[in-house]
């Protein structure tokens, strides 16, 4: 504490004015300083709430994000799945037929290659049947000669 000057009245009055003055002039500087932090603590819880409500927003958001995610990858699971399955009855299908087909050209190439032989074994009779012809005639010129 200061000390002040003793005159005949008692202290100085200008020191004792002047440290009045300078409590006074702190005060007012502390009140201003602790209404100040005050102001600056308010803002803070303010701005703290409004970071919570967007967190809170933003969780919210991500959480649904999330569940579309999941939505969409058990919806593209499932569409994958049916056309593979679809591709499989597809590909049976196709298998299935292709057999068909086949068979029916080897039964084809088969009725073909029976039907030639027998051509070759007609057309062999004919060319038989044609030499021995020839054959009967060579016969009948040389008898009729002599």
């Amino acid at each position: 504490m200061d000390k002040f000057t003793i005159e005949a009245n008692g202290y100085s009055r200008s020191e004792v004015n002047q440290f009045v003055d300078d409590v006074i002039a702190n005060t007012e500087s502390m009140i201003k300083r602790v209404k100040d932090q005050q102001k600056e603590i308010n803002n803070l819880k303010q701005a703290l709430l409004e970071s919570r409500k967007k967190e809170d927003t933003l969780k919210g958001a991500m959480y649904k994000a999330e569940e579309a995610s999941t939505n969409i990858r058990k919806q593209a699971m499932d569409e994958a799945h049916m056309i593979i399955e679809d591709a499989r009855k597809n590909a049976s299908r196709i298998v299935n037929e292709s057999l068909l087909r086949a068979e029916k050209i080897e039964l084809k190439a088969d009725t073909l290659e029976r039907n030639a032989r027998i051509f070759k074994k007609k057309l062999r009779l004919v060319i038989e049947q044609q030499l021995a012809a020839v054959d009967e005639i060579e016969i009948i010129d040389i008898n009729d000669e002599i």
